[in-house]
């Protein structure tokens, strides 16, 4: 596991979640995470410095920063995608607004 990979997660609310946590904390059985929803059922919930739009294999999702959370490494599926190269930043930016606000 690596901080901002993509997991498949079971659930039809929650296709996709971005593991956030420091890859110091690989150990631990459970790690933070923030959901991706689709855009067409999550227009309401973007706001660009909270809630960005993010790209994965084409599709666009809402990186719904305010509903971060903890999971079960072993309920996580299948990686698809690493964002570290391609998001990192607003993916931070997302965090420190949710947190420090700013």
């Amino acid at each position: 596991m690596a901080r901002f990979d993509v997991y498949k997660f079971d659930s039809k609310s929650v296709p996709l979640l971005v593991d956030v946590q420091t890859n110091l904390l690989a150990d631990l059985n459970s790690c933070v995470v923030v959901p991706l929803l689709p855009e067409a059922t999550a227009k309401e919930e973007a706001l660009p410095r909270l809630k960005p739009l993010i790209q994965v294999d084409g599709k666009n999702y809402i990186l719904v920063t305010t509903d971060i959370g903890t999971v079960a490494k072993s309920s996580l599926g299948e990686c698809v995608t690493n964002l570290e190269d391609s998001n990192r930043q607003t993916i931070i930016e997302a965090l420190d607004f949710l947190f420090q606000g700013f």
